[in-house]
């Protein structure tokens, strides 16, 4: 592949210290052959999960002003543009002007939408950027990864059970993405991820079981989004393979932070939280080779 067809605009949070955003989602794109530009929609010391928390957010006329630097020097040319959490609807409104400017650049680019607005029944974001994500940014976006929290509010379907899953994903095609993948769903004793790609018309697609841990992660969905945008591009039009690395490889990072952070329970004095940043350095062979470890099977709609 030729440098421009591997170059990434990722537009998401930051933090100083861990991993979500684009902390999460740069190196993993990195190592696995993509260059990463980043534009931070909000800097923070560390991720709100902590104790105490500090830093700015970035306003829409800042983003404006970053992209500006960027069209007049003429190095806006993206493979991809990705963007996940934004925390204010002025932000995303202008995040709709970025990826509008970016096509006009380059028509093939492949934009990969994490519509991040919440988790576990709860918004965090303002309820406004709903609207702006179903409205707008996703009849612009090729591939889009909600969570069970973000499905449902898009599309209008509560999702207990598959069938219900699957309802949500041909309502969330009909807004016009060709790709759309809930990363997973609450499914019992198991989680779930669904994936499915307009094919002549139809949606077609397939499923993973996800056995739980018993910790909880933050950024998980953020390294989700990234892995899937080079495996889809590494392996196009085969969704199955892509889904199935980028679950393995979701597994292998979030069990090797699991064993790492039991493994000091005991003598470490930093915090649960702290200790459960993702172990995406220890994790870098994994990361690169994508070993498959799950399998994926067909889903009918």
């Amino acid at each position: 592949m030729a440098y421009c067809d591997r170059r990434v605009l990722s537009i998401q949070s930051h933090v100083v210290s861990g991993y979500v955003g684009n902390k999460a989602a740069t190196f993993p794109m990195q190592v696995l052959g993509y260059e990463v530009d980043c534009i931070n929609s909000v800097q923070l010391s560390n991720h709100t999960q902590y104790k105490h928390f500090s830093g700015q957010v970035l306003d829409a006329e800042q983003l404006k002003d970053l992209f500006a630097g960027l069209v007049n020097n003429d190095i806006h040319k993206y493979s991809h543009v990705l963007t996940g959490y934004v925390g204010s609807p002025s932000f995303l409104l202008e995040v709709v002007k970025v990826v509008e400017e970016l096509r006009a650049k380059n028509p093939s680019i492949i934009f990969v939408c994490d519509p991040v607005m919440g988790d576990n029944g709860r918004f965090y974001v303002p309820k406004e950027n709903l609207a702006i994500y179903r409205d707008q940014l996703l009849k612009m976006a090729d591939i889009i990864t909600p969570n069970q929290f973000e499905a449902e509010q898009m599309s209008g379907i509560k999702i207990t059970n598959e069938e219900e899953g699957l309802k949500a994903l041909k309502i969330l095609h009909n807004f016009g993405p060709k790709t759309v993948i809930l990363s997973s769903f609450d499914c019992g004793d198991k989680l779930e991820t669904l994936a499915s790609t307009m094919k002549d018309g139809k949606p077609s697609g397939f499923k993973v079981e996800i056995s739980k841990l018993k910790s909880s992660f933050v950024g998980s969905g953020d390294l989700f989004t990234a892995l899937i945008l080079v495996w889809l591009h590494k392996h196009p039009g085969n969704l199955q393979l892509a889904v199935e690395k980028t679950v393995s490889t979701m597994q292998t990072v979030l069990q090797n932070t699991h064993r790492a952070a039991e493994a000091v329970a005991d003598q470490d004095t930093n915090s649960a939280v702290a200790r459960l940043e993702l172990r995406l350095i220890d994790s870098i062979r994994d990361i690169q080779e994508g070993k498959v470890t799950v399998t994926a099977t067909e889903i009918k709609f």
